[in-house]
């Protein structure tokens, strides 16, 4: 199934950086993708609902919310939880929308296998009240061509005074040495480590992630590329596009930027 899904998005749009990204997830990531945040499903949730009230979402009667890149839908749930009356969770990957459905009850989510560049096709102009893109997703994206079309599709899908967020790591800084070699998660059976390669415009990430199996230990491996994203361009851009930047700063190990229309 995951490889059917890796298939249907490169009818779409072909062979490109977003695509690398989309069967890395269904080849090797996404088995893993919940285990590597160290902590329960349901704690992930609650630590996303905590840093979405810390960005100004206060729980209480909402309307429509669209999540970029949902995963398996921490800031989906999260968001459900904090009053949004439907959430629709646009993600590439059929094995995290399936666990997402797995863990969602009743609440109003309706998951959508979807690239996020087109997800103007799951809401009419004028009637989100938020869109947020959070995670990392955004550096998922080809270029910055990829990043403004997004923050365009944003001005034109949110209603006023909706908002856009969004977390991303701070690329543009970079790590040398032996400081590209990052512990991710580890328990009795898996060890994960990532080693980053730093490019002119993009990173080249490489997942490593040893099993313990019946024979001993088995290296299963991949890399994607994620953008280099200066927090100042994404924060000019949204300006240029007429929203009001009220959060552009470090938050923890990501960065946070904050638009409302």
């Amino acid at each position: 199934m995951a490889g059917q899904c890796s298939a249907e998005i490169d009818m779409l749009y072909g062979d490109t950086m977003t695509n690398a990204i989309s069967r890395h997830y269904d080849t090797l990531l996404a088995e893993h993708y919940t285990w590597m945040f160290g902590m329960p499903f349901r704690s992930k949730v609650e630590e996303q609902r905590e840093l979405l009230e810390t960005l100004g979402m206060r729980p209480g009667k909402h309307g429509t919310a669209l999540d970029l890149g949902c995963g398996p839908g921490f800031q989906s749930i999260a968001l459900a939880n904090l009053g949004f009356e439907k959430v629709v969770a646009i993600d590439t990957s059929r094995a995290l929308l399936d666990e997402l459905n797995s863990q969602k009850g009743n609440l109003p989510i309706e998951t959508t296998l979807a690239d996020l560049r087109d997800f103007d096709r799951f809401a009419v102009p004028g009637s989100a009240a938020a869109i947020v893109c959070m995670g990392d997703t955004l550096t998922h994206l080809d270029n910055m061509q990829d990043v403004a079309g997004v923050f365009k599709k944003a001005r034109d899908v949110l209603q006023p005074s909706g908002v856009l967020v969004l977390t991303f790591r701070d690329l543009s800084i970079e790590l040398t040495g032996l400081d590209r070699f990052l512990p991710v998660h580890a328990d009795n059976d898996r060890i994960m480590t990532c080693m980053l390669e730093y490019r002119s415009d993009i990173v080249v990430v490489n997942d490593l992630i040893h099993v313990r199996e019946s024979g001993g230990w088995t290296l299963r491996k991949s890399s994607y590329q994620k953008l280099r994203l200066p927090p100042d361009t994404l924060s000019d851009e949204l300006t240029r596009l007429g929203f009001t930047v009220r959060t552009n700063e470090p938050f923890g190990r990501m960065h946070a930027c904050i638009a409302e229309k």
